[in-house]
């Protein structure tokens, strides 16, 4: 079931062995500073004019109690750090937790800010994701641009999701372009740029396509083929019986009924944003989301995982009574999609975390140098 949870390579001697041995920056450290700060600043402004959303603060805690912490997946191998604050001398404490996602919080915050359906927000999310294992991509401190708008019933629909998936890839590849012209460097014949259109594959025809490799295999040889890919439907049980890859239950609907390009009858509203990063030579993920569960969904999935004692927390029980907006959202990786547009082979060439010694000796021999 490892390959299911999705995360990390999981072997320094397989790292050892893909990343690039070839590899020369084409940016030189503070010109790639100020160019993460013009992708930055690109995104934010055209997500926000794309999907209609604003700029909103976002938490790095919040109460254990509330449920509003982001499990990442449902078997329970990705937990969040925990924190007691004493408070008063006891008298007032507070049982807190480090987020690993904003998910939940920001279908609670469109009705906090009062957005109605068309409209949004957007955060600059900061987060710690303590279970992963750190690899050129995989990173215990994360950052991304959080995103949710709120819909209508009418809007619960797959054509409805593909076309906010298009705004958000038109916003990607405006990106590079702007960054490449800012810095021309970057435009290198070694590294095609992003093809202008998004493709969409459900997980079930990739199945069929790969039905002897494993999921992230699976991913891999089609980008090759297909190098910009939304592939959805991850969570339902394909035809071999598993997911695609595990995903939570309380946050994108990943169980309901759609028809795929071919015309059968398959699951989901959700899914992930696929590249070929040409740098590394491997898959590369930009973003995972989705329209979100209604009531009905929320039941059928937490049944699904066993995991009905979460309709006891406040923000399950608001979906299931219509407190809080029907949306749709994701979580675009700011240091991923830097990583990409930059032509970098590391995560920790465009942001500062921590890294084990020996993932740093890797890189170093191979011209990759993280930021400390």
């Amino acid at each position: 079931m490892a390959d299911l949870a999705g995360p990390g390579i999981g072997d320094y001697g397989e790292i050892q062995r893909i990343l690039p041995t070839d590899y020369d920056p084409l940016l030189t450290p503070r010109e790639t500073q100020r160019a993460i700060y013009a992708v930055k600043g690109y995104i934010e402004e055209h997500l926000c004019k794309e999907l209609h959303l604003s700029m909103v603060q976002v938490p790095l805690i919040v109460e254990a109690e509330s449920g509003i912490n982001d499990f990442l997946d449902r078997d329970g191998s990705r937990t969040p750090i925990g924190f007691h604050i004493s408070n008063d001398r006891e008298q007032h404490p507070i049982n807190a937790q480090v987020v690993q996602a904003a998910t939940k919080w920001k279908r609670m915050a469109l009705r906090q800010f009062g957005f109605a359906p068309g409209e949004g927000l957007l955060t600059d999310m900061r987060a710690v994701r303590k279970d992963y294992f750190l690899d050129h991509d995989h990173s215990a401190y994360v950052d991304q641009w959080d995103w949710e708008q709120a819909i209508t019933a009418g809007d619960r629909n797959l054509e409805y999701w593909k076309g906010t998936v298009r705004k958000i890839w038109k916003v990607i590849t405006g990106a590079q372009r702007h960054v490449q012209q800012l810095f021309p460097a970057l435009k290198d014949p070694r590294y095609p740029d992003l093809p202008s259109e998004i493709e969409f594959m459900h997980a079930e025809q990739l199945l069929d396509l790969y039905p002897d490799l494993p999921r992230k295999q699976r991913e891999t040889a089609v980008l090759q083929k297909h190098p910009a890919l939304f592939v959805l439907g991850i969570g339902w049980p394909l035809q071999d019986g598993l997911p695609h890859e595990l995903r939570a239950a309380d946050y994108d609907d990943w169980s309901t009924e759609v028809t795929a390009a071919d015309g059968r009858t398959v699951h989901g509203l959700n899914g992930d944003i696929l590249v070929w990063n040409p740098v590394t030579r491997r898959r590369h993920e930009l973003m995972s989301g989705g329209i979100r569960v209604d009531a009905e969904a929320l039941r059928r999935q937490l049944t699904l995982s066993g995991q009905l004692a979460f309709l006891e927390y406040p923000y399950h029980r608001a979906i299931v009574s219509g407190s809080i907006p029907l949306s749709v959202g994701g979580g675009i990786g700011q240091s991923r999609t830097q990583m990409l547009l930059l032509r970098k082979a590391h995560l920790g060439e465009v942001s500062v975390s921590v890294w084990p010694k020996i993932l740093k000796e890797i890189g170093a021999a191979k011209n990759i140098h993280v930021l400390e």
